[in-house]
């Protein structure tokens, strides 16, 4: 059996034999910013390097592995300085910013093999170190860019990826251009007096010894795994706990099949990540509630929240929900009568019984209710159950929850981890490392923090729903001594500051269950949506914020809180362990006058009488915009540990 972490120490023993050197970039500028409350009265550069970078591609053979070079020319042509020179610049809107000179530089590959690169905007340290000013650099909040088509950004928001600014592949004698402005954003005061910034751009050849997703996956398998090739057109994965775990943009999940003629590769979460009704009452994917919330690129949607979804996924894969009620153990691939183009689909149930041969003990079997893509009727959409089986559902009245589904390119490749579960693949462009100093606000939905105290320490991103600061929730439901703390809601189905629940929360909580040090990050207020969302087809996920499903009033029912609780389809509101054990749990958002919505135990979202159930509490809060990272990747395994910047 093939582990992709042995390969990666062989192949850098092999490199490192070779004694290569990376090449530093040259020609780098020094000079300084003076920044005044009126004006600007020095000197901003940014250096860019003319050198070229060294990339390597391994191909493994039987005795030895084969190592080519190849080269990455950088150019910034005649018409170009090699500096960003800001040089008597003052603070400017965006409009202005974007009307000056840009600055333009082509990377090519003038190597034999194909070559994968990043661009960074990146502290220049000797300039820092030369001037002695490494305690009084410019916040790069400060500092505005904007690179070809994408839109103007703080250089600040982009702290989470080491400052990333661009990623691409170039084939061998292929080139591209990139346009890049930068300027000094408007609105800055005295806090920037007599500030200096030193920086550079580097653009990095990525060491293709990393192997394609659709490789990997198939070959290291595992003793509980092996594939199912029976269509000719998908090769699955099969068994009860195959090595096919991808820890990807803040979850974790599972490799279910790969393409043989595009070798792109389908995955699907291995947990609920929230829960809401299929649809207004049709059995179709195309319109359904379900495609709008899997598809949604605003911070309300599952697609909008993960990482640079289009160098990694598929925008147009083909999802297949053609109508199926044939009885589990019928492997039948549909026949197309239905299919949709999407980024984000759901899997249908020939690709769930295909990973364990028609069984329902296989990989895919979370022990949750969640929903298919498969219609079993004109009134009812087909899901599986705690146990596997599979049933049918009234898309309308019935929240089930969501898994959602998605192809990685054929482009992407793996470049650390074995698979298991302790030890999920990590991809090329999301294995981030040395966060140190990044802010909060510049991760993903999904990553794991520590916050908190004791037995109820881990937290993990929801969104950034206010724009600048980061929403959180407690991994799991409180616990008290390993048992989970129930309460009920409150005297009526309105979440409050001063109700049962939002009193505990907005008071013992704040004192007993996290101390000053992380109370501190909390904003002081935050505002909580209380939408109603019942069941038919007048509801969709999106009342529970909007006056209706259109989304376009953000409804008044609101409550001022510090904490609060997740809403009705809210990214993260899903259950995160297998069936029995968890725990009931609720949302703010309630299903009429007399009842609130929760999570149950299987996944699904119910509702109850807020004085009579007694169910489980999850607290959620926004933290400030200059909470930062200390260290951690945001793992469950390794959280973030955070501090409150100045």
């Amino acid at each position: 059996m093939k582990r992709f972490n042995n390969r990666k120490k062989i192949t850098k023993e092999k490199i490192e034999s070779y004694n290569f050197k990376e090449v530093a970039l040259t020609k780098m500028a020094k000079r300084q910013l003076l920044v005044t409350l009126f004006s600007i009265l020095g000197v901003t550069i940014i250096s860019l390097g003319s050198a070229y970078a060294v990339f390597t591609s391994v191909s493994k053979s039987a005795d030895y592995n084969v190592i080519k070079v190849g080269t990455l020319n950088i150019d910034f042509g005649s018409d170009s300085s090699n500096t960003i020179n800001l040089t008597g610049q003052y603070p400017m809107s965006d409009e202005e910013g974007l009307k000056l000179t840009p600055y333009t530089f082509t990377i090519t590959n003038t190597g034999t093999l194909t070559a994968d690169y990043e661009v960074f905007i990146q502290d220049d340290q000797d300039m820092i170190n030369h001037d002695n000013c490494s305690g009084n650099q410019l916040n790069k909040d400060y500092i505005r860019y904007k690179l070809d088509t994408g839109t103007p950004a703080n250089l600040s928001s982009i702290a989470g990826s080491n400052y990333k600014i661009a990623t691409g592949s170039l084939e061998a004698g292929e080139s591209t251009t990139y346009t890049l402005y930068v300027w000094i954003r408007e609105g800055v005061g005295n806090d920037v007096l007599n500030k200096h910034y030193h920086g550079k751009i580097v653009v990095n050849g990525v060491n293709t010894q990393s192997e394609p997703v659709s490789e990997v996956v198939l070959e290291n398998l595992g003793d509980n795994g092996s594939t199912y090739d029976g269509d000719g057109v998908d090769t699955f994965i099969t068994g009860t706990d195959p090595n096919n775990y991808i820890w990807y943009s803040g979850k974790l999940w599972r490799a279910v099949s790969v393409n043989k003629k595009a070798k792109t590769t389908k995955l699907v979460t291995q947990w609920n990540i929230s829960a809401i009704n299929y649809s207004s009452g049709s059995t179709d994917f195309e319109g359904s509630y379900m495609e709008e919330w899997l598809n949604d690129t605003s911070v309300d949607g599952f697609l909008g929240n993960l990482r640079d979804y289009e160098n990694f996924i598929v925008t147009d894969a083909t999802w297949d929900a053609t109508m199926d009620a044939t009885d589990l153990g019928s492997i039948t691939r549909p026949n197309g009568e239905a299919t949709v183009t999407d980024a984000v689909g759901l899997l249908n149930m020939y690709e769930y019984q295909s990973s364990n041969n028609g069984g329902t003990n296989g990989y895919l079997n979370n022990g949750l209710y969640w929903w298919t893509l498969t219609p079993y009727s004109s009134s009812h959409v087909r899901f599986v159950n705690g146990n596997g089986s599979a049933s049918g559902s009234n898309p309308s009245s019935s929240a089930r929850g969501v898994r959602p589904s998605i192809n990685l390119k054929s482009s992407v490749r793996i470049v650390d981890g074995d698979g298991t579960i302790d030890n999920p693949y990590r991809l090329n462009g999301d294995n981030d490392t040395n966060l140190s100093g990044a802010v909060l606000s510049s991760r993903y939905s999904g990553e794991y923090i520590k916050f908190g105290n004791d037995e109820n320490n881990l937290y993990r991103i929801v969104s950034h729903e206010n724009g600048t600061g980061t929403k959180i929730v407690s991994a799991e439901p409180l616990k008290s001594s390993g048992e989970f703390i129930k309460m009920n809601f409150g005297s009526n189905a309105t979440f409050s500051s001063t109700n049962t629940i939002g009193t505990f929360l907005n008071g013992e909580y704040l004192t007993s269950y996290v101390d000053s040090s992380y109370s501190s990050m909390i904003e002081d207020n935050t505002t909580w949506y209380l939408g109603t969302v019942g069941s038919g087809s007048s509801y969709s996920y999106k009342n529970a914020k909007y006056t209706d499903a259109s989304g376009t009033a953000i409804t008044s029912n609101i409550a001022e809180a510090k904490v609060g609780l997740l809403r009705f389809g809210e990214l993260m509101s899903g259950q995160f362990d297998r069936y029995g054990n968890n725990t009931y749990y609720w949302t703010l958002t309630p299903y009429s006058s007399s009842s609130v919505r929760c999570i149950d135990y299987s996944g699904n979202t119910n509702y109850t009488s807020p004085s009579r159930g007694t169910y489980g509490v999850q607290p959620s809060v926004n933290l400030k915009s200059n909470v930062q990272i200390t260290s951690g990747t945001g793992t469950e395994s390794d959280p973030f540990v955070l501090t409150l910047g100045s």
